[in-house]
Protein backbone atom coordinates (compact mmCIF):
# COMPACT_ATOMS: atom_id res chain seq x y z
CA UNK A 1 0.00 0.00 0.00
CA UNK A 2 2.49 2.62 0.97
CA UNK A 3 4.50 1.94 -2.50
CA UNK A 4 1.84 1.95 -4.79
CA UNK A 5 0.20 5.26 -2.40
CA UNK A 6 3.70 6.62 -3.26
CA UNK A 7 3.86 6.14 -6.10
CA UNK A 8 0.30 7.60 -7.19
CA UNK A 9 1.25 10.45 -5.55
CA UNK A 10 4.01 11.51 -7.61
CA UNK A 11 2.09 10.81 -10.94
CA UNK A 12 -0.44 13.11 -9.79
CA UNK A 13 2.55 15.82 -9.33
CA UNK A 14 3.65 15.01 -12.35
CA UNK A 15 0.48 15.05 -14.19
CA UNK A 16 -0.03 19.15 -12.15
CA UNK A 17 3.36 19.56 -13.99
CA UNK A 18 2.00 18.48 -17.62
CA UNK A 19 -1.46 20.46 -16.96
CA UNK A 20 0.28 23.59 -15.82
CA UNK A 21 3.21 23.41 -18.82
CA UNK A 22 0.29 23.24 -21.62
CA UNK A 23 -1.34 25.94 -19.85
CA UNK A 24 1.84 27.84 -20.27
CA UNK A 25 2.29 26.87 -23.84
CA UNK A 26 -1.19 27.52 -24.85
CA UNK A 27 -2.81 30.42 -23.07
CA UNK A 28 -1.58 33.74 -22.84
CA UNK A 29 0.85 35.30 -20.10
CA UNK A 30 0.19 38.59 -21.03
CA UNK A 31 -3.54 40.64 -20.75
CA UNK A 32 -4.22 43.01 -23.63
CA UNK A 33 -3.01 45.68 -20.55
CA UNK A 34 0.65 43.97 -20.77
CA UNK A 35 0.15 42.63 -17.38
CA UNK A 36 0.59 39.17 -16.00
CA UNK A 37 -2.63 36.62 -16.87
CA UNK A 38 -3.52 34.25 -14.33
CA UNK A 39 -2.27 31.30 -16.01
CA UNK A 40 1.18 33.28 -15.79
CA UNK A 41 0.91 33.98 -12.06
CA UNK A 42 0.19 30.22 -11.52
CA UNK A 43 1.78 28.29 -13.42
CA UNK A 44 4.66 30.44 -15.10
CA UNK A 45 8.27 28.83 -13.96
CA UNK A 46 6.39 26.81 -11.50
CA UNK A 47 5.33 23.90 -13.53
CA UNK A 48 8.31 23.18 -15.33
CA UNK A 49 10.36 23.19 -12.06
CA UNK A 50 7.95 20.80 -10.77
CA UNK A 51 8.30 18.46 -13.78
CA UNK A 52 12.44 18.63 -13.12
CA UNK A 53 12.00 18.26 -9.81
CA UNK A 54 9.84 15.33 -9.78
CA UNK A 55 12.41 13.39 -12.37
CA UNK A 56 14.59 13.69 -9.42
CA UNK A 57 12.68 11.88 -7.22
CA UNK A 58 12.46 9.01 -9.87
CA UNK A 59 16.24 9.04 -10.26
CA UNK A 60 16.68 8.38 -6.07
CA UNK A 61 13.58 5.73 -6.45
CA UNK A 62 15.41 4.36 -9.74
CA UNK A 63 18.83 3.84 -7.66
CA UNK A 64 17.81 3.23 -4.42
CA UNK A 65 15.63 2.86 -1.83
CA UNK A 66 13.27 6.29 -0.13
CA UNK A 67 15.99 6.50 2.75
CA UNK A 68 19.82 5.14 1.21
CA UNK A 69 21.03 4.49 -2.26
CA UNK A 70 22.02 1.39 -3.42
CA UNK A 71 25.74 1.03 -3.01
CA UNK A 72 26.29 -2.52 -4.03
CA UNK A 73 29.54 -2.93 -6.42
CA UNK A 74 27.28 -4.31 -9.41
CA UNK A 75 23.71 -1.92 -8.23
CA UNK A 76 25.82 1.40 -8.65
CA UNK A 77 26.84 0.78 -12.18
CA UNK A 78 23.72 -0.43 -13.42
CA UNK A 79 22.08 1.96 -12.39
CA UNK A 80 23.70 4.72 -13.81
CA UNK A 81 23.91 2.68 -17.01
CA UNK A 82 19.90 2.26 -17.24
CA UNK A 83 19.56 6.09 -16.32
CA UNK A 84 22.35 7.15 -19.50
CA UNK A 85 20.60 4.72 -21.45
CA UNK A 86 16.67 6.51 -20.26
CA UNK A 87 18.53 10.24 -21.05
CA UNK A 88 19.70 8.83 -24.84
CA UNK A 89 16.56 7.84 -25.34
CA UNK A 90 15.19 11.07 -23.95
CA UNK A 91 16.97 13.20 -25.54
CA UNK A 92 16.71 11.46 -29.21
CA UNK A 93 12.71 11.99 -28.52
CA UNK A 94 13.50 15.89 -28.04
CA UNK A 95 15.70 15.93 -31.68
CA UNK A 96 12.50 14.38 -33.57
CA UNK A 97 10.25 17.13 -31.58
CA UNK A 98 13.14 20.11 -31.67
CA UNK A 99 12.27 19.66 -36.01
CA UNK A 100 8.76 20.81 -35.85
CA UNK A 101 7.31 24.44 -36.55
CA UNK A 102 6.03 25.13 -33.08
CA UNK A 103 5.99 28.03 -30.33
CA UNK A 104 6.97 25.78 -27.61
CA UNK A 105 10.34 25.42 -25.36
CA UNK A 106 10.82 21.91 -25.48
CA UNK A 107 12.11 20.53 -22.30
CA UNK A 108 13.26 17.16 -23.33
CA UNK A 109 16.96 17.53 -24.18
CA UNK A 110 17.44 19.40 -21.14
CA UNK A 111 16.07 17.06 -19.62
CA UNK A 112 17.99 14.02 -20.73
CA UNK A 113 21.38 15.95 -20.28
CA UNK A 114 19.86 16.85 -16.74
CA UNK A 115 19.53 13.07 -16.14
CA UNK A 116 23.35 12.57 -16.98
CA UNK A 117 24.76 15.41 -15.01
CA UNK A 118 23.05 13.29 -11.75
CA UNK A 119 25.00 10.36 -12.52
CA UNK A 120 27.53 11.17 -10.17
CA UNK A 121 25.51 12.18 -7.68
CA UNK A 122 23.66 8.70 -7.29
CA UNK A 123 25.42 7.06 -4.18
CA UNK A 124 25.51 10.38 -2.25
CA UNK A 125 23.69 9.85 1.53
CA UNK A 126 21.08 12.28 2.87
CA UNK A 127 23.24 14.97 4.44
CA UNK A 128 26.12 15.37 1.47
CA UNK A 129 23.26 15.36 -1.06
CA UNK A 130 21.70 18.02 1.00
CA UNK A 131 24.75 20.46 1.17
CA UNK A 132 25.31 19.83 -2.61
CA UNK A 133 21.30 20.88 -3.43
CA UNK A 134 21.38 23.83 -1.20
CA UNK A 135 24.77 24.79 -2.38
CA UNK A 136 23.69 24.42 -5.96
CA UNK A 137 20.53 26.49 -5.99
CA UNK A 138 22.26 29.13 -3.74
CA UNK A 139 25.32 29.81 -5.40
CA UNK A 140 25.00 27.81 -9.20
CA UNK A 141 23.29 31.25 -10.73
CA UNK A 142 26.44 33.28 -10.05
CA UNK A 143 29.02 31.38 -12.44
CA UNK A 144 26.09 31.63 -14.94
CA UNK A 145 25.54 35.31 -14.43
CA UNK A 146 29.29 35.37 -15.22
CA UNK A 147 29.59 32.33 -17.88
CA UNK A 148 26.66 34.19 -20.04
CA UNK A 149 28.51 37.57 -19.73
CA UNK A 150 31.56 35.82 -21.52
CA UNK A 151 29.25 33.80 -24.03
CA UNK A 152 27.71 37.58 -24.89
CA UNK A 153 30.94 38.93 -25.33
CA UNK A 154 32.97 36.75 -27.22
CA UNK A 155 30.19 34.67 -29.34
CA UNK A 156 28.58 36.12 -31.93
CA UNK A 157 25.80 33.55 -32.04
CA UNK A 158 25.63 32.17 -27.78
CA UNK A 159 22.17 30.78 -28.34
CA UNK A 160 20.25 28.62 -30.77
CA UNK A 161 16.86 30.53 -30.31
CA UNK A 162 14.98 27.71 -31.45
CA UNK A 163 14.48 24.15 -29.87
CA UNK A 164 17.12 21.95 -30.47
CA UNK A 165 17.52 19.62 -33.63
CA UNK A 166 19.58 17.51 -35.47
CA UNK A 167 21.03 20.45 -37.34
CA UNK A 168 22.49 21.71 -34.34
CA UNK A 169 24.64 19.09 -33.23
CA UNK A 170 26.59 20.03 -35.89
CA UNK A 171 27.59 23.36 -33.90
CA UNK A 172 28.42 21.72 -30.57
CA UNK A 173 30.19 25.06 -29.10
CA UNK A 174 26.47 27.04 -29.87
CA UNK A 175 24.78 24.31 -28.52
CA UNK A 176 26.80 23.18 -25.56
CA UNK A 177 26.60 27.14 -24.03
CA UNK A 178 23.25 27.43 -25.20
CA UNK A 179 21.89 24.11 -23.07
CA UNK A 180 24.63 25.25 -20.27
CA UNK A 181 23.22 28.89 -19.66
CA UNK A 182 22.06 30.76 -22.36
CA UNK A 183 18.92 29.14 -23.21
CA UNK A 184 15.10 28.54 -21.77
CA UNK A 185 16.22 25.46 -19.29
CA UNK A 186 19.57 26.43 -18.49
CA UNK A 187 20.85 23.10 -17.05
CA UNK A 188 23.63 24.60 -15.17
CA UNK A 189 21.01 26.09 -12.59
CA UNK A 190 18.67 23.53 -13.27
CA UNK A 191 20.85 20.21 -12.15
CA UNK A 192 19.83 21.99 -8.54
CA UNK A 193 15.58 20.87 -8.89
CA UNK A 194 17.31 17.28 -10.04
CA UNK A 195 19.51 17.28 -7.03
CA UNK A 196 16.47 18.64 -4.61
CA UNK A 197 14.29 15.73 -5.78
CA UNK A 198 16.48 13.44 -5.50
CA UNK A 199 16.80 14.60 -2.22
CA UNK A 200 12.85 14.42 -1.49
CA UNK A 201 13.54 10.52 -2.77
CA UNK A 202 16.00 9.87 0.01
CA UNK A 203 14.34 10.77 3.17
CA UNK A 204 11.42 8.30 3.49
CA UNK A 205 8.81 10.69 1.54
CA UNK A 206 6.36 7.26 2.33
CA UNK A 207 6.00 8.66 5.58
CA UNK A 208 3.09 11.09 6.69
CA UNK A 209 5.24 13.86 8.57
CA UNK A 210 7.37 13.71 5.51
CA UNK A 211 4.58 14.42 3.82
CA UNK A 212 2.98 17.07 5.64
CA UNK A 213 7.13 18.67 6.49
CA UNK A 214 7.08 18.84 2.48
CA UNK A 215 3.95 20.59 1.84
CA UNK A 216 4.45 23.42 4.96
CA UNK A 217 8.49 23.78 4.22
CA UNK A 218 7.71 24.38 0.74
CA UNK A 219 4.77 26.98 1.28
CA UNK A 220 6.80 28.80 4.09
CA UNK A 221 10.55 28.42 1.19
CA UNK A 222 8.00 29.62 -1.37
CA UNK A 223 6.58 32.73 0.49
CA UNK A 224 10.20 33.96 2.01
CA UNK A 225 12.13 33.78 -1.19
CA UNK A 226 9.05 36.22 -2.83
CA UNK A 227 9.42 38.73 0.48
CA UNK A 228 13.24 38.94 0.35
CA UNK A 229 13.21 39.53 -3.06
CA UNK A 230 10.61 42.17 -2.56
CA UNK A 231 12.24 43.36 -0.06
CA UNK A 232 15.57 43.52 -1.79
CA UNK A 233 14.21 45.18 -4.74
CA UNK A 234 11.39 47.55 -3.22
CA UNK A 235 13.12 48.87 -0.38
CA UNK A 236 17.33 48.12 -0.81
CA UNK A 237 16.98 49.90 -4.40
CA UNK A 238 17.15 46.99 -6.35
CA UNK A 239 14.58 47.69 -8.95
CA UNK A 240 15.96 51.30 -9.32
CA UNK A 241 19.18 50.01 -10.40
CA UNK A 242 17.29 47.36 -12.56
CA UNK A 243 15.35 49.46 -14.46
CA UNK A 244 18.62 51.87 -14.82
CA UNK A 245 20.48 48.80 -17.19
CA UNK A 246 19.88 48.74 -20.94
CA UNK A 247 17.25 45.75 -20.59
CA UNK A 248 15.31 47.48 -17.54
CA UNK A 249 15.08 50.86 -20.43
CA UNK A 250 14.38 48.50 -22.99
CA UNK A 251 11.56 46.10 -21.58
CA UNK A 252 8.66 46.53 -19.50
CA UNK A 253 10.63 44.82 -16.75
CA UNK A 254 7.88 44.77 -13.98
CA UNK A 255 5.42 42.89 -15.63
CA UNK A 256 8.39 40.47 -16.86
CA UNK A 257 8.92 39.77 -12.93
CA UNK A 258 5.64 38.23 -12.79
CA UNK A 259 5.86 36.33 -15.94
CA UNK A 260 9.70 35.54 -17.15
CA UNK A 261 12.83 37.05 -17.74
CA UNK A 262 13.10 34.86 -21.49
CA UNK A 263 15.17 37.21 -23.51
CA UNK A 264 16.60 38.75 -21.15
CA UNK A 265 20.68 38.51 -20.84
CA UNK A 266 20.94 39.30 -16.51
CA UNK A 267 24.21 40.46 -17.17
CA UNK A 268 24.14 43.86 -16.49
CA UNK A 269 23.65 44.28 -12.78
CA UNK A 270 24.38 42.16 -10.03
CA UNK A 271 20.95 43.58 -8.39
CA UNK A 272 19.77 40.26 -11.05
CA UNK A 273 21.04 38.10 -8.43
CA UNK A 274 17.47 39.41 -6.27
CA UNK A 275 14.85 39.06 -8.59
CA UNK A 276 12.62 35.49 -8.15
CA UNK A 277 10.77 36.15 -11.38
CA UNK A 278 9.64 32.67 -13.10
CA UNK A 279 12.87 31.26 -15.80
CA UNK A 280 15.60 34.13 -14.47
CA UNK A 281 17.41 31.71 -12.96
CA UNK A 282 18.66 33.43 -10.04
CA UNK A 283 18.71 32.10 -6.82
CA UNK A 284 15.20 33.39 -5.01
CA UNK A 285 13.75 31.81 -8.09
CA UNK A 286 14.87 28.58 -7.72
CA UNK A 287 14.60 28.46 -4.09
CA UNK A 288 10.95 29.79 -4.29
CA UNK A 289 10.04 26.93 -7.44
CA UNK A 290 11.47 24.23 -5.23
CA UNK A 291 9.46 25.31 -2.38
CA UNK A 292 6.22 25.70 -4.64
CA UNK A 293 7.30 21.90 -6.01
CA UNK A 294 7.67 20.36 -2.53
CA UNK A 295 4.42 22.29 -1.74
CA UNK A 296 2.43 20.33 -4.48
CA UNK A 297 4.47 16.96 -4.22
CA UNK A 298 3.22 17.08 -0.15
CA UNK A 299 -0.42 17.70 -0.98
CA UNK A 300 -0.46 15.32 -3.89
CA UNK A 301 1.12 12.81 -1.90
CA UNK A 302 -1.09 13.25 1.30
CA UNK A 303 -4.54 13.42 -0.55
CA UNK A 304 -3.52 9.92 -2.04
CA UNK A 305 -1.97 8.40 0.77
CA UNK A 306 -6.06 6.74 1.43
CA UNK A 307 -6.96 6.82 -1.76
CA UNK A 308 -4.78 5.89 -4.38
CA UNK A 309 -7.52 6.62 -7.07
CA UNK A 310 -8.73 10.41 -5.84
CA UNK A 311 -6.24 11.91 -7.94
CA UNK A 312 -6.85 9.64 -10.81
CA UNK A 313 -7.28 12.80 -13.57
CA UNK A 314 -3.61 13.85 -12.35
CA UNK A 315 -2.17 10.41 -11.55
CA UNK A 316 -3.42 8.80 -14.89
CA UNK A 317 -1.95 11.30 -17.38
CA UNK A 318 1.56 11.73 -14.81
CA UNK A 319 1.90 7.94 -15.13
CA UNK A 320 3.08 8.72 -19.26
CA UNK A 321 4.20 11.99 -19.29
CA UNK A 322 6.31 11.60 -21.54
CA UNK A 323 4.10 10.05 -24.17
CA UNK A 324 1.49 12.99 -23.18
CA UNK A 325 3.91 16.10 -23.65
CA UNK A 326 5.56 14.46 -26.73
CA UNK A 327 1.76 14.23 -28.08
CA UNK A 328 1.17 18.06 -26.90
CA UNK A 329 3.92 19.15 -28.89
CA UNK A 330 2.87 17.59 -31.89
CA UNK A 331 -0.60 18.28 -32.03
CA UNK A 332 0.65 21.97 -30.84
CA UNK A 333 2.34 22.10 -33.86
CA UNK A 334 -0.61 20.60 -36.40
CA UNK A 335 -2.78 23.24 -34.88
CA UNK A 336 -0.49 26.03 -35.63
CA UNK A 337 -0.25 24.64 -38.99
CA UNK A 338 -3.88 24.00 -39.94
CA UNK A 339 -5.69 26.40 -37.26
CA UNK A 340 -3.47 29.05 -35.99
CA UNK A 341 -6.75 31.58 -34.99
CA UNK A 342 -8.21 28.41 -32.75
CA UNK A 343 -9.59 29.95 -29.49
CA UNK A 344 -6.73 29.39 -27.06
CA UNK A 345 -9.29 28.15 -23.99
CA UNK A 346 -10.73 25.66 -26.03
CA UNK A 347 -7.64 24.02 -27.45
CA UNK A 348 -6.18 23.85 -23.44
CA UNK A 349 -9.62 22.24 -22.93
CA UNK A 350 -8.96 19.86 -25.57
CA UNK A 351 -5.49 18.89 -24.34
CA UNK A 352 -6.35 18.71 -20.78
CA UNK A 353 -9.24 16.20 -21.01
CA UNK A 354 -7.63 14.27 -23.81
CA UNK A 355 -4.23 13.75 -21.36
CA UNK A 356 -7.52 12.62 -18.64
CA UNK A 357 -9.15 9.92 -20.75
CA UNK A 358 -5.44 8.76 -22.24
CA UNK A 359 -3.96 8.59 -18.90
CA UNK A 360 -7.02 7.27 -16.94
CA UNK A 361 -7.57 4.30 -19.16
CA UNK A 362 -3.68 3.61 -19.11
CA UNK A 363 -4.31 3.41 -15.58
CA UNK A 364 -7.01 1.56 -15.25
CA UNK A 365 -6.05 -1.05 -18.09
CA UNK A 366 -2.56 -1.50 -16.39
CA UNK A 367 -0.56 -0.07 -19.18
CA UNK A 368 2.61 1.73 -19.67
CA UNK A 369 2.34 4.53 -22.19
CA UNK A 370 4.45 3.75 -25.47
CA UNK A 371 7.68 5.88 -25.15
CA UNK A 372 7.63 5.07 -21.20
CA UNK A 373 7.45 1.19 -22.26
CA UNK A 374 10.63 2.25 -24.73
CA UNK A 375 12.71 3.71 -22.55
CA UNK A 376 12.13 1.52 -19.63
CA UNK A 377 13.12 -1.62 -22.09
CA UNK A 378 16.21 0.05 -22.99
CA UNK A 379 16.96 1.29 -19.70
CA UNK A 380 16.05 -2.56 -18.34
CA UNK A 381 18.36 -3.77 -21.21
CA UNK A 382 21.07 -1.61 -19.95
CA UNK A 383 21.27 -1.90 -16.90
CA UNK A 384 20.91 -6.22 -17.39
CA UNK A 385 24.36 -6.00 -19.51
CA UNK A 386 26.00 -4.45 -17.19
CA UNK A 387 24.99 -7.22 -14.35
CA UNK A 388 26.51 -9.51 -16.90
CA UNK A 389 29.04 -8.09 -17.01
CA UNK A 390 29.70 -7.96 -13.44
CA UNK A 391 29.22 -11.89 -12.92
Amino acid sequence: MTGRTRLTGLDAARGVALFGMMATHIMPLYSDSSQATWVALIFAGRASALFAVVAGVGLALLSGSSTRPNTGPRTVPGDRRGIAARAAVIGLIALVLGGLDVNIAVILFHYAVLFLLALPFLRLRVLPLACWTFGWLLLSPIPALMLRQLAFDELAIPNLGHNVSWTDLTTPGVLLVDVAVTGYYPVLQWLGYILFGMLIGRIGMAQPVVQWVLLLAGAALAVLTKAISSMLLETQGGMAALLATQEGTDYYLKPMLDVGLTGLTQTDSWWWLAVSAPHSGQPLDLLHTAGTSAMVLGACLLMTRRTPLLLLPLSGPGSMTLTLYSMHVVVMSLIGLLAPEADAAGVLWLHITGAVVIGAAFTLLRLRGPLETVTSGVAAGAREKTSRVAH
